[in-house]
């Protein structure tokens, strides 16, 4: 079989072994990382792709139902296939999972605490696979049920692909923060691994969160990364459990 990235211009060698259809998916993933197609776009139809690559139309819809089943692109019914986005309301919370025990609750909503640029410490910069002393952006936040404090997060992005990032900005923005790095950023977070454990609260937590120390609380540690696997945000939250679950489906 000829190696098809030998054959898209600009494209990097893809090892003789994989298959035609991983190969498309690679070049597809390419082009979503060089911002070909903008999160929310149609990409073009699996003919239109078939020509482009030369291959047939079955293995283009093999390639892109791996990136619908790793959520990169959204095949709509008489449509077409769209590059998936934060902005849309099925998937603008995909990665907060804490849920109210009351149906009937209100939203949570946030107030920004810090905004401000630092040189990463070790366990950051390892975190996001950068040089040590790189800068990164540190946000801290509080998400609160009704005038009471739930989640308080501590988020740490690198500081190259966030330039501008300001406490301004953040402020001024009212729809979800994944949907404001993808519109203004061009990051758009595709999965993440978490580590979840109960701790108890301390110091400026217990005080942020208005509980007294020793108050059990739910520590999410959330790494998500963007198109390529590359680490983008490290999220260190921790939950009030008392009227609110951790949920999660699996499927």
């Amino acid at each position: 079989m000829t190696d098809l990235a030998t054959r898209v211009v600009g494209a990097e060698p893809t090892p003789s072994f994989s298959p035609l259809y991983q190969q498309i998916k690679g070049l597809l993933l390419r082009s979503l990382q060089g911002g070909e197609w903008r999160p929310g776009e149609a990409i073009p139809s699996e003919m239109e792709l078939a020509a482009r690559f030369k291959v047939s139309q079955g293995t283009v819809r093999k390639a892109i139902d791996e990136l619908a089943a790793d959520n990169l692109v959204v095949r709509r019914q008489g449509k077409g296939t769209f590059v998936a986005t934060h902005a849309e309301e099925r998937t603008q919370y995909r990665f907060l999972r804490l849920q109210p025990d009351d149906a009937d609750a209100t939203a949570l909503r946030r107030r920004l605490l810090e905004c401000r640029r630092l040189r990463a410490p070790a366990d950051v910069a390892r975190a996001l696979d950068l040089k040590a002393g790189e800068s990164v952006v540190l946000i801290r936040r509080l998400l609160l049920q009704g005038e009471q404090p739930v989640v308080l997060d501590e988020i740490w992005l690198p500081a190259a692909p966030f330039k501008g990032l300001s406490a301004e900005r953040l402020a001024a923005n009212r729809g979800p923060m994944y949907a404001y790095f993808e519109a203004e950023y061009g990051v758009h977070m595709s999965r993440a691994d978490e580590k979840i454990r109960a701790v108890p609260a301390t110091g400026d937590g217990a005080q942020a969160l208005a509980v007294p120390e020793g108050t059990p609380l739910l520590s999410v540690e959330r790494l998500s990364y963007t198109y390529g696997d590359k680490p983008v945000e490290l999220r260190r939250g921790l939950y009030r459990t008392e009227a609110h679950h951790y949920r999660n489906v699996l499927t």
